[in-house]
């Protein structure tokens, strides 16, 4: 961990792991994560350590949580259930 109000620095991988963990989205892999930094334009500042990509988990956070509400507005399965559906008369 980083300390406080400096970067957290985390490869692709740690964020995908993260991302799930942290219930932000229900699924995310490093290789989405890589696509989406080619991409997406907002995607935050990455760097290059060697031969792995990094970026700030806090920037990171923030974007995937943005990104996951507009997913869920698209995607009927990741929207709360406003009106549950009722079960049928057995009628």
């Amino acid at each position: 961990m980083a300390s406080e109000g400096g970067p957290d620095l985390v490869t692709f991988s740690e964020a995908a792991r993260r991302v799930k963990a942290e219930s932000i989205a229900p699924s995310m892999s490093h290789q989405r994560v890589s696509q989406l930094s080619r991409t997406d334009p907002n995607f935050p500042a990455k760097q290059q350590v060697g031969r792995a990509w990094v970026a700030d988990w806090n920037e990171l956070r923030e974007y995937f949580t943005q990104h996951q509400a507009k997913a869920a507005q698209r995607d009927r399965r990741r929207k709360p259930a406003d009106n549950p559906p009722t079960p049928k008369d057995p009628a």
